[in-house]
């Protein structure tokens, strides 16, 4: 048996114990290296929390952008399509600038064309412009005796379907103005000396010498009525 001096084991027992801790220093040190989190770089996605992917699969793509278009794009708006005054699509109403108006107007009555106990007469109005205008609906009606005053109650309207009419320098629409006649309603009369006609939407009236002899002015069947605008100057 040989023989080791002390100083001798001991010399190996401290090489053995420094390998042996370096050994476990050098596990320590390959596991923290796996177990460090990615890191995320500026202005891209978070990585995926599974490491078996690539850093590149865990962005997210950008949705495709149309040709010519900026992604930052609002989507385009359908174009309004043009309507009606009302949900129905009926008939637009007139703009102002296209309107006639009372100064760009005249105002006559036609011949009464009598029948079954009905006065009828034709209300026109012309255009004495020289711009093409539009009238669209009823005129307004009043008789006046000589000082202004009004006889009897407003007309009443007629129902219809009013249309929009374009009158281009010189044409003429025209309303009917009917009542019973007194000698057979037995109405209350009176001979008035003008017919007041304000056109549609308007707030002046034109001033029309009356010839049409007594209109009823109160009583049974003395209301007066007035159509809608229709083309031309007379049925």
């Amino acid at each position: 048996m040989v023989y080791t001096p002390r100083s001798a084991r001991h010399g190996a027992l401290l090489v053995g114990t420094v390998a042996v801790l370096g050994l476990l220093t050098a596990c320590g040190n390959s596991h923290d290296v796996h177990s460090n989190p990615p890191v995320t770089a500026s202005g891209t996605a978070a990585p995926a929390t599974d490491s078996t992917k690539s850093p590149a699969s865990t962005t997210s793509a950008p949705a495709s952008t149309p040709a010519g278009a900026s992604a930052s794009s609002p989507a385009s708006k359908p174009t309004p399509t043009a309507g009606g005054g009302g949900g129905g699509g009926g008939t637009a109403p007139v703009p102002d600038s296209s309107r006639c108006h009372t100064s760009e107007l005249s105002a006559s009555v036609g011949r009464n064309d009598p029948g079954a106990g009905q006065e009828n007469f034709p209300v026109v109005l012309t255009n004495k412009s020289g711009r093409t205008c539009t009238l669209h609906g009823y005129p307004g009606a009043a008789f006046v005796n000589g000082s202004g005053s009004q006889l009897g109650p407003d007309p009443r309207r007629e129902s219809g379907s009013p249309t929009t009419i374009t009158l281009k320098p010189g044409q003429s629409a025209w309303a009917g103005l009917t009542y019973s006649n007194p000698g057979v309603s037995g109405a209350e009369t009176a001979t008035p000396a003008a017919l007041l006609v304000t056109p549609p939407n308007e707030r002046d009236a034109l001033k029309v010498a009356w010839s049409g002899g007594t209109v009823p002015v109160s009583g049974n069947s003395s209301s007066v009525f007035l159509s809608a605008l229709s083309p031309g100057t007379a049925p």
